[in-house]
């Protein structure tokens, strides 16, 4: 990390931190050392969510939580903070070890939404609420503005529930079949079981939360497309 590259990524941020070693440690994963980004990650996960939510309070004022919930999840989730960190140019200022920028850490998704969460983080604590906000204002208020209520689909697991209740099948269930890796960055793969179908499909995240999601995802596909003979499954 140069002072270059931390002075490139403020410019873009729109914040200039009073503090550069708060900006320095969002950026520094924890193979790099000690002094890591995971206290502000978990600090910035709480901002970004509240920054979030007020921007569409504002926008979408007739909607209830549940829209709101909805839309919220879709624009802090993993793969969206990622596209955002990229647009950021992120990784050319991230810290970590040899062995962790060799195996293409620096692209991973899931460093570079921790990183960019962490970054609010430390701008939380630099300049307070409204440092903070104004930088998810700017990655975020132009895609909130511009948006409408029906271009934010139903997460997987909502719109799984919504299609198997609509024909009287029960709830699918989900269970965590494995757990791999450390604590600090662990891999859950979940099982989705339709028991009135005898369908299963697994899913993988880095939460379980993730990884049901996408198990739900992938057993949605499967009931949309129909293509299990005699089932009766499309629309």
């Amino acid at each position: 990390m140069t002072p270059q590259a931390l002075d490139a990524l403020q410019q873009r941020l729109g914040y200039r931190f009073t503090q550069p070693g708060l900006l320095q440690r969002a950026l520094t994963h924890r193979s790099f050392g000690l002094q890591h980004n995971e206290r502000l990650e978990f600090l910035g996960d709480a901002v970004l969510n509240l920054a979030v939510s007020a921007l569409l309070f504002d926008r979408f004022a007739g909607s209830d939580e549940g829209d709101l919930t909805r839309i919220r999840a879709h624009l802090v989730r993993e793969d969206s903070l990622h596209r955002l960190a990229l647009q950021l140019q992120m990784p050319e200022a991230l810290r970590m070890s040899e062995g962790e920028a060799r195996g293409g850490g620096g692209q991973r998704p899931s460093i570079l939404a921790d990183a960019l969460e962490a970054v609010i983080g430390a701008a939380f604590l630099d300049g307070g609420y409204e440092a903070a906000r104004e930088i998810v204002r700017g990655l975020l208020g132009e895609t909130i503005a511009a948006s409408g209520i029906d271009q934010w689909a139903k997460d997987s697991k909502t719109a799984l529930q919504e299609w198997l209740q609509a024909r009287k099948l029960p709830v699918p269930a989900y269970r965590i079949v494995e757990t791999r890796g450390q604590a600090h960055a662990q891999t859950f793969t979940v099982e989705c079981e339709v028991a009135a179908l005898t369908l299963s499909r697994r899913g993988e995240g880095r939460s379980r939360r993730v990884a049901e999601q996408e198990a739900a995802r992938q057993m949605l596909d499967e009931l949309l497309a129909g293509d299990r003979p005699g089932t009766g499954l499309r629309d």
